[in-house]
């Protein structure tokens, strides 16, 4: 039992985490039942996806803060029982402004999982493991997004909006009840840090010393720009665009996007396989992603007609879905590069990039669709999703600035004598830009 126990209590945190991932993606099949529920057009319909991640984009900093100051179980515990009461009141809200204030509460919630799960794991488990099982933890989240496609939709089709957001609702605020009893913040016989209460001024040191870590920043940079396309798509824009302005069937439309969570559950493992091997091939094979998600943006919004073939768009989906997986590349430089009294706040520091992503990008799409008509068209579609062109060529440079600033923290590093964590080659870019 004593060597089983990390894995059952990484088990049970990821179950909260995919609850999480399910909220946070519903209203990507609900989108048009919402509208019509509050009667909202594009913009007004965008503002609940950018207000619950901008919430979880604010939330990351303050979130790991309270993991490193109150523990992952504590966090983890309460950020069910808010998942549940914000989907509970989702599922009785009518106006506007009680939906917003249930998805404000969900994005609160669904903000706290992430980095606690993480922060367990880094705990529980050798460093050597950690990348590995950060990938994994998120290709199994995305079996949340999975079940809040087709599934959902089916309920949503049966038994109506109301008794299917009350229903998921009620059983992650019991979830709660699991997480307070069964996990646990160490490993027995660890050393246990003491939690002193901290001064503002020390809290703020300690996210200043994460953010000034050149390699806290490159995973900043890197989880800003690998996971926000997918998501985005999964979240909001993805189901409009294949049924508006593709002509997808619902049900082919949910099937297509659902092409997005395969994508994250099949590359997960695989990329946490190799990174785990070769660490070395980390940004690389972040570059290397970005690269190729620019090409797949040019194909589809470039296609002739605007109408994109159902072989293509699954095709381009699935090479935008390794967003996801990539993103938790950028964890592992976190964990590697920053005490383990700090992982915390360093972890959140970096989700923080990913979700502000999302939120520009989200809100982008859904100002620009509204200017142009006609509403809902491939044109106008077209247009508005170049918005999310500009942001992945923003973070791909800003990837690129950092990954030569962090390359050369590790040269002086070694230079020093000091242990790093990850031994590179110096290439003939380094010396240039040294």
């Amino acid at each position: 039992m004593p060597a089983r126990r990390p894995l059952i209590i990484w088990s049970i945190a990821v179950l909260v985490y995919l609850a999480a991932v399910f909220h946070r993606t519903s209203l990507g099949v609900a989108s048009l039942e919402a509208g019509a529920r509050f009667g909202l057009g594009p913009a007004a319909l965008g503002t609940f996806t950018v207000l619950q991640i901008g919430v979880y984009a604010l939330m990351q900093i303050p979130t790991g803060l309270l993991v490193d100051r109150f523990g992952a179980r504590r966090v983890l515990t309460v950020a069910a029982a808010l998942m549940g009461l914000g989907q509970l009141l989702f599922a009785v809200a009518t106006s506007y402004p009680l939906g917003l204030l249930a998805r404000a509460v969900l994005g609160v919630g669904d903000a706290m999982t992430f980095v606690s799960v993480l922060r367990l794991v880094a705990a529980h488990f050798p460093a050597r493991r950690y990348a590995a099982l950060a990938a994994i933890t998120a290709a199994l989240g995305a079996l949340g997004n999975l079940i809040a496609t087709l599934p959902l939709a089916v309920l949503l089709d049966d038994i109506g909006w109301t008794a299917t957001f009350a229903a998921t609702g009620a059983a992650t605020a019991a979830y709660a009840i699991v997480l307070a009893l069964r996990v646990r913040d160490n490993p027995p016989g660890a050393i246990q840090r003491r939690r002193e209460p901290q001064s503002l001024p020390a809290v703020l040191g300690q996210v200043r010393h994460a953010w000034r870590t050149p390699a806290t920043r490159l995973g900043f940079w890197m989880h800003f720009s690998t996971m926000f396309a997918p998501a985005m798509l999964g979240l909001l824009w993805g189901f409009p665009y294949l049924v508006q302005a593709q002509g997808l069937p619902r049900p082919v439309a949910s099937t297509v996007l659902g092409v997005l969570v395969l994508g994250a559950i099949v590359g997960g493992p695989a990329i946490g396989a190799v990174i785990s091997r070769r660490p070395a091939c980390r940004t690389p094979l972040v570059v290397g992603y970005l690269l190729a998600a620019l090409g797949s943006w040019a194909v589809l919004l470039g296609w002739p007609g605007g109408h994109v073939p159902a072989g293509v768009l699954v095709a381009g989906f699935a090479v935008l879905s390794i967003g996801g997986p990539a993103s938790s590349i950028a964890f592992a430089l976190a964990r590697d590069y920053n005490p383990m009294h700090r992982v915390g706040t360093a972890t959140g520091v970096v989700n923080v990039g990913g979700f502000v992503a999302i939120t520009v990008s989200a809100a982008a799409v859904g100002v620009l669709l509204s200017l142009f008509e006609p509403l809902g068209s491939p044109t106008a579609f077209r247009l508005a999703l170049l918005a999310v062109v500009a942001v992945l060529l923003l973070g791909l440079w800003r990837t690129s600035v950092w990954w030569r600033r962090a390359r050369a923290a590790v040269f002086d590093a070694v230079a020093r004598g000091e242990d790093v964590p990850v031994r590179i080659r110096r290439r003939a870019w380094d010396l240039a830009a040294a």
